[in-house]
């Protein structure tokens, strides 16, 4: 986030109007106003007073909020559609056994529109990897806390990388397997 509009969301959070934060720093109302439209940037000074009188370190005024910025680069979107992924996977992979019991070939419709909706959200979740070019499970971990992805991108290894999705895959069917018969079982279809 840059400083304009930094200075402006946090002018507006505290409730003060332009001219109100002007007589709070002792600059003219012009001047927060070409602050904020980018026209001009405030000195030294002017940013400590900023810091004190928003209570906010001279780091966070000059970055930004971490949270804001976290939003802004859209590790809660990829959030969202992780849960939503993992969580019409689950509902899909359990739904197998009652629908088809309950409802017959028709019912298997149930599962098969939760899966889709399964891919739509991986889909996004990769568009975001893509977008922000993050790769490896590290590298996720660090963009989702606003730590150093470059280093780590630095390490990569397209071998290992190949195996450990390779191995997750793997794994994360052999899961899902698991959970459909299980809701098979339980059904009464097996």
């Amino acid at each position: 986030m840059n400083l304009s509009k930094q200075i402006k969301r946090l002018r507006e959070a505290a409730g003060f109007s332009q001219e109100e934060l002007s007589e709070k720093i002792y600059v003219s109302r012009q001047t927060i106003s070409n602050w904020e439209n980018e026209r001009s940037y405030p000195d030294i000074h002017n940013l400590l007073l900023l810091s004190v009188l928003f209570d906010v370190t001279l780091d966070e005024l000059v970055k930004g909020d971490v949270e804001t910025m976290k939003k802004v680069i859209g590790n809660d979107k990829m959030n969202g559609y992780g849960w939503v992924m993992n969580g019409t996977l689950l509902l899909a992979a359990v739904s197998i056994g009652p629908a088809w019991k309950f409802l017959g070939n028709v019912g298997l419709l149930i599962p098969f529109v939760l899966w889709l909706i399964c891919m739509w959200a991986a889909f996004k979740v990769e568009k975001i990897k893509k977008d922000n070019d993050v790769k490896t499970y590290k590298e996720i971990v660090a963009y989702m806390e606003g730590g150093e992805v470059k280093k780590l991108r630095e390490e990569r290894s397209f071998k290992r990388d190949l195996l450990i999705k390779t191995l997750i895959c793997l794994v994360f069917v052999g899961i899902f397997m698991a959970i459909v018969l299980l809701s098979l079982w339980v059904s009464g279809m097996l």
